[in-house]
């Protein structure tokens, strides 16, 4: 045999060394196509599964229509009797019967035939608009069907191959189509005899295909010279064998199926929805911008090579519209991932050549923010806030990365900007007093760096002027534009006016999978003990007193709330769920904590206050999601409300009612956000005949607003009056009727002053 190798010879004879080479990529090429059939098939049986489920959610649903009901939908006189007596009971039973079948019943008649099928078809097809794409879980919190587990299985393999995968698809489906061609072209000389008698084309195409499978062996080896793609420097041959051996990894085990979608929900949504479009409203996902603006906004460019997770399709767009706008106000409700979309903007400013990115958040979420960096992008972060900040600063000048301070570390960052490329503003609502310390410093660093982003699911909180002054910082002549009196510009005009720079999408329109979220209202009668304290706090008008007077009582097996409380933490015990109970009050929560707490009962964490550091309060939520299933994290709501993720639990308990609607909703959405993968319930302790249902009456006109003005719903325009809602004047009014009502202040002593 020749000593001469294909690649230098430029031929190859006919016989046993086209057979050798013909054998040689005929192996490696099925290896290939193997490689990217281990993911395709995984996604097509996803599609197949989800699907098959979603018909069988639209049979059930349809099952309980009667047939009767189909003449609501026509305007035709049916003869649907003459169906159900030959069995068609519901809408299920017809559903894929032709029209000749029905028209070969006694009694229907074409017209009739014809109008059932399209009726039942329009009713299937609403049916299965509305049906989302959701992995369905039992109260024990496991999957429900073996279809649900043979999902997740696939999903996971498909997370964990995709990365290493598809940067190689197009050189493995290259070369597997290759070898195809050249192999059957080439087929005639693996025998002499045979190539000997074939005749002269055959022969011609015989050898061009032998020649280009030996020119694929330079690839294989890694000669970047050679035929086709090279795949990095150890050779597409290196790189099918290591892809190879990670398809050969199984599946992971149910067990670990469901600890995977404890942790990583939100990216296994991400890679299903990319299978099975998920079912949101495009204009819910644009956040309702003119058709104009949500075009050139969805056709901006977005590199996320910087990114180490994927995005969701609405995050996508949030990236696109903070990078075409420059300056932006996003509001996603909480739990829509704000954070990430920021991370993609630097991600894509990163791609373009720009180094540094700051970010100001308070204290409380500093480290989930450094977390977030170096977890979900291959930026560095840089903490500027205490011991060893001078160091990280000068880091931060000379390397580039994402600087991350507080609202209060702010101005010790020298307004340095050239270079700084983004200001982020974690929890913007924040600064939303221009008169305050911190909101001139994120004034300052606004108004000298071009491309700034505020994050806030929170917007308003009283009064629309709060709003103003966030567009204030982005756009000071938009804000000015704004007619004096918002209350009378209307909803609808109002959210038109400010969409060049506000962009805000609901849980309800865009996380279609997110499990239900149950609030729950639990009144309580004070017992006699939690009334005394009680007319005691309002005889003093002490507003703050009567709020948590049903929790200090002398002995806490006399509060009522107490009580129900550990009623609510038992039961979530007994269901393998996790507790979060959030109060205002530092001394609730130090009653709560000592109450719940006991030998061989759940364990306890927190309480987490605005004393304990950032460290210490991230170490105790991680230590709470790592521990027991029934463990209960204890937080004050100004703490645990904010900026922090909790989808490990899925009880909530609120203690008393907050002065705010944004206050209750925040802090809910800690629990009910991306990666929520239970129901969340969430229950608020209250108080009949006293501050807690005045408080929750008052707050009902503020929600109200809210929804109205920043929201994105079509709702009435609220009056003016009903915008200004301060917290000082809310406890003004909700003391002065307690006090008449029990017969205590001003208007009593008068009257007592009288009869004297």
């Amino acid at each position: 045999m020749s000593s001469r190798t294909p690649a230098e010879a430029g031929t190859v004879a006919p016989g046993a060394e086209a057979r050798a080479l013909l054998d040689r990529h005929r192996t490696l090429a099925a290896r290939a196509r193997a490689v990217l059939d281990h993911v395709d098939e995984a996604t097509v049986r996803v599609a197949s599964l989800v699907e098959a489920d979603r018909d069988a959610r639209v049979r059930a649903e349809l099952g309980v229509v009667p047939v009767e009901q189909l003449g609501a939908m026509t305007d035709r006189n049916l003869r649907l009797r003459a169906l159900a007596e030959a069995g068609y009971a519901t809408a299920a039973d017809l559903l894929g019967v032709p029209a000749a079948t029905l028209d070969a019943v006694p009694g229907v008649g074409t017209q009739t035939a014809r109008t059932v099928v399209a009726a039942v078809e329009q009713l299937a097809g609403a049916v299965r608009a509305g049906v989302p794409v959701r992995l369905e879980i039992d109260r024990s919190g496991r999957p429900d069907t073996a279809t649900t587990v043979e999902v997740l299985r696939l999903l996971d393999r498909l997370l964990r191959l995709r990365p290493v995968v598809e940067p190689h698809r197009e050189a493995l489906a290259g070369y597997a189509s290759a070898v195809a061609v050249h192999a059957a072209s080439a087929e005639p000389a693996t025998g002499r005899l045979r190539f000997a008698l074939s005749r002269r084309a055959t022969k011609d195409r015989a050898r061009r295909a032998l020649a280009a499978l030996a020119g694929w062996d330079a690839t294989l080896a890694g000669d970047a010279s050679g035929a086709g793609d090279a795949a990095g420097t150890a050779g597409l041959g290196a790189t099918i064998d290591r892809l190879a051996a990670a398809c050969a990894v199984p599946d992971a085990d149910a067990p670990a199926l469901w600890d995977a979608f404890e942790r990583r929900s939100a990216e296994l949504y991400t890679v299903l929805g990319g299978i099975v479009p998920l079912a949101q409203d495009v204009l819910a996902a644009r956040g309702m911008l003119t058709a104009e603006l949500a075009e050139r906004v969805a056709a901006h460019p977005l590199d996320l090579t910087a990114m180490r997770v994927p995005l969701r399709g609405y995050q996508e767009f949030g990236a696109r519209f903070a990078l075409n706008q420059g300056r932006a106000l996003l509001g996603d409700e909480m739990g829509l991932g704000k954070t990430v979309q920021a991370l993609a903007v630097m991600a894509h400013l990163a791609a373009g050549g720009n180094s540094r990115f700051l970010v100001v958040c308070p204290a409380g979420v500093l480290v989930n923010w450094l977390r977030e960096v170096e977890a979900r992008t291959s930026l560095a972060a840089h903490r500027l806030h205490g011991p060893g900040r001078d160091a990280a600063l000068a880091r931060w000048r000379a390397e580039g990365g994402v600087a991350v301070t507080t609202f209060e570390g702010l101005p010790h960052v020298p307004l340095d900007t050239a270079g700084v490329a983004l200001l982020v503003v974690d929890e913007a609502h924040y600064v939303k007093n221009p008169e305050a310390q911190r909101s001139r410093a994120v004034a300052a660093w606004s108004s000298a760096v071009w491309r700034v982003l505020l994050l806030t699911g929170t917007p308003m909180d009283n009064r629309i002027e709060d709003f103003v002054a966030l567009v204030r910082l982005l756009d000071a002549d938009l804000a000015a534009s704004l007619p004096p009196h918002l209350g009378l510009v209307g909803a609808d005009t109002f959210r038109r006016d400010v969409a060049p720079v506000y962009l805000r999408r609901n849980q309800a329109d865009v996380l279609v999978e997110l499990p239900d979220l149950v609030l729950v209202d639990e009144w309580e009668d004070l017992s006699p003990a939690g009334e005394r304290v009680y007319r005691e706090a309002v005889a003093s008008g002490n507003f703050m007193a009567m709020r948590r007077a049903a929790w200090l009582t002398p002995d806490p097996a006399d509060s009522t709330k107490l009580g129900r409380l550990r009623e609510i933490v038992a039961e979530a015990a007994e269901n393998g769920q996790r507790t979060v109970v959030f109060s205002y009050f530092r001394d609730v929560l130090d009653v709560v904590a000592t109450a719940l707490f006991h030998p061989g009962g759940p364990p306890v964490f927190g309480p987490l206050t605005g004393d304990v550091p950032g460290d210490e309060r991230q170490a105790e939520i991680d230590a709470f999601a790592a521990g027991p299933r029934d463990g209960v994290l204890v937080a004050q709501i100004t703490v645990g409300g904010v900026g922090l993720n909790l989808q490990a639990a899925s009880v909530a308990v609120l203690c008393e009612p907050q002065l705010t609607p944004a206050a209750e909703a925040q802090a809910v959405a800690r629990l009910h956000r991306m990666g929520q993968v239970r129901a969340v319930v969430a229950h608020r302790l209250l108080a009949e005949d006293g501050v807690d249902e005045r408080v929750v009456e008052l707050l009902a006109g503020k929600r109200r607003v809210f929804d109205a003005y920043v929201r994105e719903s079509s709702v009435a325009a609220a009056a003016v009056a009903a915008v200004d809602v301060t917290e000082a004047g809310l406890a003004r009014e909700v003391v002065a009727m307690e006090q008449a009502r029990l017969g205590y202040g001003p208007v009593w002593d008068e009257l007592a002053a009288a009869q004297d």
